[in-house]
């Protein structure tokens, strides 16, 4: 077994298919796909090379993947910084037009509410009565 740089080319049902640096295709497993689908993955969409274990025997040499190739994958990023700053300052926008003396806008709606309902009860009263 030797280990060998190689880009995931294809994912499906039946494992993957890598194109290893020598220019060889190779087959990875399903039970390996679905081990290690999140790094594998990644490597297809970036075109990113991973250190894979090449077995040679048979028609098609088989790719496993390394101990080297997940610590290589990067971690999930959790945050979105441009997300954040668009969001503070919406936040910010919100906070400016609002006036600090008056009732809060949660407040205002349910008391506008309130006062359709009422509008509209003395209606219905006027027409029953």
């Amino acid at each position: 077994m030797t280990t060998m740089l190689g880009t995931v080319i294809n994912m499906h049902q039946l494992g993957a298919t890598v194109r290893l640096a020598d220019g060889t295709l190779a087959a990875i497993p399903p039970a390996e796909v679905s081990a290690h689908r999140a790094v594998l993955h990644d490597s297809m969409i970036k075109k990113q090379e991973l250190p894979f274990a090449v077995h040679r025997e048979g028609r098609r040499p088989a790719a496993f993947v390394t101990p080297d190739a997940i610590a290589r994958a990067a971690a999930p990023q959790l945050t979105d910084p441009v997300f954040e700053e668009r969001m503070n300052a919406y936040l910010r926008s919100v906070s400016d037009r609002e006036s600090g003396d008056g009732p809060p806008p949660a407040e205002r709606h349910f008391i506008r509410k309130k006062k359709r309902a009422a509008i509209f009860e003395a209606r219905t009263n006027q027409i029953d009565a």
